[in-house]
């Protein structure tokens, strides 16, 4: 039988986007079936920088190229962030796999089926790209994701709790008004390729607060005070809202947890 983080490995540390994505999926269908080790492996190696391509040039956040909704080039430039976020997404859930050893089989699972439907979310977003005549790479996209998930990857309570439950977690409440702009510009394609993303992303979410949960039970930690000295720590204060508190419901965060995050942009 092969080895599920000798295949997740590969695919992190592979650069090219087609190779790394043909990877995944392939990492994902012998999961699936049954096919991959899962219990024993080598021990990992801290490998904290995914192969990258030469393009996109990554930037700081305040260098990316405009994404004015009016033209069709920031249009283009919206959908290549977007793009870049989920190939981003697809390395964090290969690194979570490879990197955090001795969980339970669901966790394995979990983040299998996550790699899979960001790689997904990537194939889509590219190939409108390549409709609109540009390609992954035409932009400069930026690493403060990646960034995070460098900071956080020590400490899996924080890795999860953070780059799942605040980064990727802002997708809840800012790609449904995307969605909006892009079907008054009666562009279809995204609408129905901002719907998946958006409805997947809940199931995303969900897993990062499963496992969050989980380490801080296995710590004896109250889940939502210790959400909210995370936010202390690592974003320096409140998060921006306004917050789609249904959806994130549904993510799994709590009606308590989401009191406090409010709470936080009122304290003088």
């Amino acid at each position: 039988m092969q080895n599920l983080y000798s295949h997740t490995k590969q695919a992190f540390l592979t650069a090219d986007p087609d190779l790394k994505i043909e990877l995944t999926r392939q990492t994902v269908s012998r999961w699936n079936a049954g096919k991959l080790e899962w219990r024993d492996g080598e021990e990992p190696e801290q490998l904290n920088q995914p192969g990258q391509p030469e393009k996109p040039e990554i930037v700081a956040p305040s260098e990316v190229n405009k994404r004015k909704f009016g033209k069709e080039e920031g249009r283009a430039a919206l959908i290549h962030a977007l793009a870049h976020i989920e190939l981003t997404a697809v390395n964090l859930a290969l690194d979570s796999v490879y990197r955090y050893r001795g969980m339970p089989e669901a966790f394995y699972a979990d983040w299998m089926q996550c790699a899979g439907e960001e790689a997904n979310h990537f194939i889509a977003l590219r190939g409108r790209l390549r409709e609109m005549g540009y390609d992954y790479g035409s932009f400069k996209a930026h690493g403060e994701l990646w960034s995070m998930a460098v900071d956080t990857a020590d400490d899996m309570l924080e890795r999860m709790g953070i780059v799942h439950r605040v980064f990727e977690a802002r997708a809840l409440d800012v790609v449904p008004k995307t969605i909006q702009k892009f079907d008054q510009l009666g562009d279809k394609k995204m609408v129905d390729i901002l719907t998946m993303i958006a409805n997947e992303e809940v199931g995303h979410v969900s897993s990062g607060t499963r496992w969050y949960h989980h380490q801080c039970q296995q710590r004896q930690l109250d889940p939502d005070k210790t959400f909210i000295d995370l936010l202390w720590k690592y974003m320096k204060g409140p998060l921006k809202g306004p917050f789609n508190h249904e959806v994130r419901i549904k993510a799994g965060f709590s009606a308590q947890e989401m009191k406090m995050i409010e709470s936080m942009g009122k304290t003088d």
